[in-house]
């Protein structure tokens, strides 16, 4: 008579099978979700896209490995490459979608979308905003937080109210950065503040890195990281702040702008626990969680304990140094990137609703403009739209995948906007109401 420890272990293996099949399918069903949204088709009935805001299929495939880059940074803020530059990196290490996160500015956003036309891929228009963190009822210092924020197509539903704050801040950036240099000055390493702002360049806000790159340009330290180890790193003997804004109020603002908020690099915290709880407290969605070494555990748990999303990214400067990740590098699990778009797909609908519905409701120049803020639409520079019932219909489908669509009243929204005629005199777009 047998003693049933076969059959167990027959049990045993149909169990772990199982388990391996559901995961099996439910990574089959999360990619096919992602690569709708990227190619912003439905799979089974696809169209194309008339602006380029999705990614021409031809350029990739459903079972391609599907790289998401969710943050880097390019020339407009402290960044090495060009916007196109970076897009063009960004492409010839296979990346597919690329969030541009520059600090406190979406000025590189424009020329991001452009390259990306050219090479297939798609852009998340994104922003790292410069925060301070103050604990509440709780002991500890303040300390310096970043915020990744993350937008629909079309960008913040509400643009000028958050680039109020970001201007605000790099105007900081600047009084900040002269303090840098006179610190640095009175512990006997002359720097003169011209170097620095030709390094950060023509209007751009200085950031640390600029400081750090002027300080190995005049033989005060070895490399940047040497500059930051020693002298610029939080709370240094050449550190300064800046006019950051509340984390809490930049992730409100995020959320009321129509983006996705997430913690940056959480291992560089001091007090980790006590930003994580407070932040979302005030409605972050997510941390980084995955680096190019792979995940953090301490904060994958963290990002379990507080229902936060898990993402990661580079943080890709172009710095030339084997210290830093290339874009690309950080390997995001299918299951990660479906359950983020799971979160901001719905916001950034509702954010592209409120920009489509002002113009029906008020299809003036200037709303126009918010439309076509992060990159040109082409049937507009062509002449090919003749009412803003065209605009409308190039925009829900360069922006919304056909499910995405059918929650938009755009019957309501094309009636408005049939009674606006679009009139063009070379660049200049002028809309009059009938």
């Amino acid at each position: 008579m047998g003693d049933g420890y076969g059959a167990k272990t027959t049990k045993k293996k149909k169990k772990s099978g199982g388990k391996k099949k559901k995961m099996a399918v439910e990574q089959t069903l999360a990619a096919k979700s992602v690569c709708e949204w990227v190619f912003l088709e439905s799979l089974s009935a696809p169209i194309t896209s008339a602006d380029g805001f999705g990614v021409p299929k031809s350029h990739t495939r459903f079972a391609d490995k599907m790289i998401f880059e969710l943050h880097s940074h390019s020339t407009c803020s402290d960044g090495v490459l060009s916007p196109f530059a970076l897009v063009e990196r960004a492409y010839r290490n296979g990346v597919k979608v690329l969030a541009l996160t520059d600090h406190d500015t979406m000025a590189g956003i424009p020329e991001a979308l452009e390259a990306a036309r050219k090479f297939g891929i798609k852009i998340i228009p994104g922003v790292e905003i410069s925060t301070i963190f103050s604990p509440r009822g709780e002991s500890g210092p303040e300390e310096p937080v970043h915020i990744l924020a993350y937008y629909s197509s079309c960008g913040p539903s509400r643009f000028e109210e958050l680039e109020k704050c970001l201007a605000n801040i790099r105007d900081g950036r600047f009084l900040r950065a002269k303090n840098m240099v006179s610190k640095l000055n009175n512990l006997k390493m002359p720097l003169k503040w011209e170097h620095v702002a030709k390094i950060a360049g023509n209007g751009v806000a200085p950031g640390r890195l600029h400081v750090a790159r002027a300080m190995v340009e005049a033989g005060h330290v070895e490399n940047l990281k040497q500059a930051f180890n020693r002298y610029l790193y939080d709370g240094g003997p050449a550190y300064s702040m800046g006019s950051e804004s509340l984390a809490e109020e930049a992730v409100q603002l995020i959320c009321q702008t129509g983006g996705v908020a997430a913690l940056a690099h959480p291992w560089a915290l001091k007090n980790p626990v006590s930003v994580i709880r407070g932040l979302k407290a005030a409605g972050l969605h997510g941390i980084e969680v995955y680096r190019s070494d792979g995940k953090v555990a301490a904060f994958s748990d963290f990002a379990d304990t507080y229902d936060l999303l898990k993402i990661g990214g580079s943080d890709y400067h172009g710095k030339r140094s084997h210290y830093e990740s290339d874009l690309g590098s950080v390997n995001l699990p299918v299951l990660a990137l479906h359950k983020f778009l799971q979160v901001a797909r719905p916001i950034w609908c509702n954010a592209i609703k409120d920009v489509l519905q002002n113009f029906a409701e008020e299809p003036c120049d200037s709303n126009l403009q918010r439309i076509a803020r992060f990159g040109k639409i082409k049937n507009l520079q062509g002449g090919l739209l003749s009412c803003g019932k065209d605009v409308l219909d190039l925009c829900l489908s360069s922006w919304l995948t056909i499910e995405e669509r059918q929650t938009i009243d755009a019957e309501t929204l094309s009636l408005k906007l049939s009674r606006a005629v679009i009139n063009q005199t070379g660049i200049e777009v002028s809309v009059t109401s009938i």
